[in-house]
């Protein structure tokens, strides 16, 4: 395991007779722990060249060993989605993971995403169908991580990452209600570990899609929807300040004027201050509430649209 491991570290190729050897050796690995196994194996998972280096696994018999659960997917053939077997886009998932340079908890989901798929294959109306192979899989790379002995932190990480891999989306179907429940069911800590994982294993499904607009669109849904919306919480003063400060008595006077306030901080945020805003409460007076109340409700209509139009742009929507 260790030459290969050099190999996709170092890019080189194994020798024939090397080969050969390791190859006849392969069942005595059996003997060799768990924790040395997985040690190897962070190592050719984080090299430049983890595809080769599963595929050498595979030939000379280690993978059957070791790594069971990959095996399954060997000569697995999917639908017409996929041109590659199992084992096989998994692997060229794991290798554009690391091309992109992703962090280990990504590379190793991308190489775990479809374990489950062997296991829950049926054939149907002419094409192979694999439901619930996120739910399959997720167990079984929990298994994996554990008896690797993986801490307990990276196997929630990867198991959670492959059990929400089949996430849903379609540009103009899904709702920003539709992206906050997305994002409350994935955790907005791990959505962008998501995006990673759905590029790289779309990259090493063999068939080009029109997926990067979509994953852009999706990023700039679950971003507007994750902000908080904007409300006179933001400002410097409560409306007991206002009472208390002002000697105003309760009612829709002081909501009225926490929103012309608003409408000032969000102009000019620098205004977000006590002091500041209590005495442009006083001049305020004068006006009835419904006009204060206008103007903040546009001040906060603009300044939505202004965030909305920054984060397009930011994702090239």
């Amino acid at each position: 395991m260790r030459a290969i491991r050099f190999s996709a570290q170092l890019g080189f190729t194994i020798e024939e007779y090397t080969l050969k050897a390791i190859t006849e050796y392969a069942p005595a690995i059996e003997a060799v722990s768990h924790e040395r196994v997985r040690d190897e194996f962070i190592k050719i998972v984080m090299s430049r060249h983890p595809e080769p280096a599963m595929n050498l696994l595979q030939k000379t018999g280690l993978l059957a060993v070791l790594f069971p659960e990959i095996e399954e997917g060997v000569g697995i053939t999917q639908n017409k989605h996929h041109v590659y077997t199992v084992f096989e886009h998994c692997v060229k998932s794991l290798q554009f993971a690391a091309e992109f340079e992703y962090a280990f908890h990504i590379r190793i989901a991308a190489l775990l995403h479809d374990v489950g798929k062997p296991r829950t294959r049926r054939f149907a109306n002419g094409d192979n169908t694999f439901y619930g192979h996120e739910i399959v899989g997720a167990r079984m790379a929990e298994v994996f991580m554990k008896r690797l002995k993986f801490p307990s932190d990276l196997t929630k990480q990867v198991t959670h990452l492959v059990r929400h891999h089949m996430f849903y989306y379609d540009v103009g179907k899904v709702t920003p209600a539709g992206a906050r429940r997305l994002l409350r069911r994935v955790g907005k800590d791990n959505f962008d570990d998501l995006i990673k994982l759905r590029i790289a294993e779309r990259k090493g499904s063999g068939v080009p899609k029109a997926e990067p607009y979509r994953l852009r669109h999706l990023q700039f849904m679950v971003e507007q929807a994750s902000k908080e919306p904007i409300s006179v919480g933001q400002l410097a003063v409560t409306g007991n300040d206002l009472i208390h400060e002002l000697g105003l008595r309760p009612g829709p006077m002081i909501g009225g004027i926490l929103h012309a306030l608003l409408a000032q901080v969000l102009e000019d945020p620098k205004k977000n201050d006590k002091n500041h805003l209590l005495e442009q409460a006083r001049n305020l007076q004068e006006k009835t509430p419904e006009e204060l109340k206008q103007l903040g409700e546009s001040a906060i209509e603009k300044e939505e649209k202004k965030q909305e139009e920054e984060i397009k742009r930011k994702y090239h929507v």
